[in-house]
């Protein structure tokens, strides 16, 4: 599908954006990337180093709906990847989360319909599941807004979705914090050495995007299927690769975090179908405004939905290879 395509990328100097360009520019023969973003030092930065002219970067903003809709003139596919994902940014600047993450996929979506593009890909995260902090719940609304456009009859443009956990070395993650402290020889700080989260490389979180552009139809999320691990534990395992003896701090749960993520709730397991590696949440289809109050579903609602308390849990040995298979462990261990 990539093949002679323009795929533009929203938020594409971001981590999804350098591990999806190293893969496209490998392994298909695209007509041109698009890296749309606002940061020039970062796009400055890709230049350089991919230096390849099939790349074109366009200086942006997803809250500024002319950029968008010039960024988007020509484009058959888009991976939405803008988004302001810190939980602690979004808890001081509830209003800055609104603005990028709702009204900004807002512009996406109006430029990529006005603009003919042929499917659109959100990234979505498991905060945005039973969402407890600023972003979750700004990210549970773009979902909405992806979910609610899936239902008009008039639509041309495919709209789906993603939803995975951490994803493991990637801006926000923790692991980078605990390699800093590490080589700082600093105490390592978790919020609660109990709380579980899932674990993703980079790699797989590009697989399952790209599947969703190959198979989603609209109002789509897919969610890959990941292992977990308690947080104390991956901290353990950090220090084991660098075969450190830093102490483990607990400094408390912060506002805004949970003991346990969930990726798919008990509600859309009732709408859902399993795979062996994922889950696909159904879209509705295209459906009457009037038919949305009046027709239900019929059936039994599953008792508990998909969190990272319930999957398959990792072994510190586990968590030590998951790490040692990331390229930028392997850096940091050079």
């Amino acid at each position: 599908m990539l093949n002679h395509k323009t795929i533009l990328i929203t938020g594409g100097t971001g981590s999804f954006g350098n591990a999806f360009i190293e893969i496209a520019l490998k392994k298909y023969s695209p007509k041109s990337i698009i890296v749309f973003s606002r940061d020039e030092k970062k796009q400055n930065d890709m230049r350089i180093k991919y230096n390849n002219p099939l790349l074109e970067f366009i200086i942006g903003d997803v809250r500024d709906k002319d950029s968008v809709y010039n960024a988007m003139a020509g484009v058959d596919y888009v991976f939405h990847a803008a988004a302001l994902k810190q939980v602690p940014t979004c808890e001081f600047f509830p209003m800055e989360a609104v603005k990028t993450n709702i009204i900004g996929t807002n512009n996406v979506l109006d430029a990529a319909e006005y603009s003919g593009v042929k499917k659109v890909v959100v990234l979505s995260t498991d905060k945005a599941v039973y969402p407890i902090n600023a972003m979750g719940i700004s990210k549970a609304l773009m979902e909405k807004l992806v979910r609610s456009r899936s239902k008009s009859k008039k639509l041309k443009t495919v709209y789906c979705g993603v939803r995975y956990g951490n994803v493991m070395y990637s801006r926000g993650s923790v692991i980078p914090l605990f390699v800093s402290q590490i080589k700082s020889n600093k105490s390592l700080t978790v919020t609660n050495p109990k709380m579980t989260r899932f674990l993703m490389p980079l790699s797989i979180a590009v697989e399952l995007v790209l599947f969703a552009l190959k198979t989603g139809a609209s109002g789509d999320v897919f969610v890959r299927k990941a292992s977990s691990c308690t947080v104390g534990d991956l901290a353990q395992a950090c220090i084991n690769i660098f075969k450190a003896d830093n102490k483990v701090v607990d400094v408390g749960i912060r506002d805004g975090e949970k003991m346990h993520e969930t990726l798919v709730t008990q509600e859309e397991l009732f709408v859902s179908q399993e795979f062996d590696d994922y889950y696909k949440i159904c879209g509705d289809g295209k459906i009457d405004y009037d038919d949305f109050f009046t027709k239900g579903h019929a059936g039994r609602i599953p008792q508990e939905g998909y969190n990272s308390k319930n999957a398959s849990r990792l072994s510190i040995k586990e968590i030590e290879a998951l790490l040692l298979s990331l390229p930028e462990i392997n850096k940091e261990l050079a």
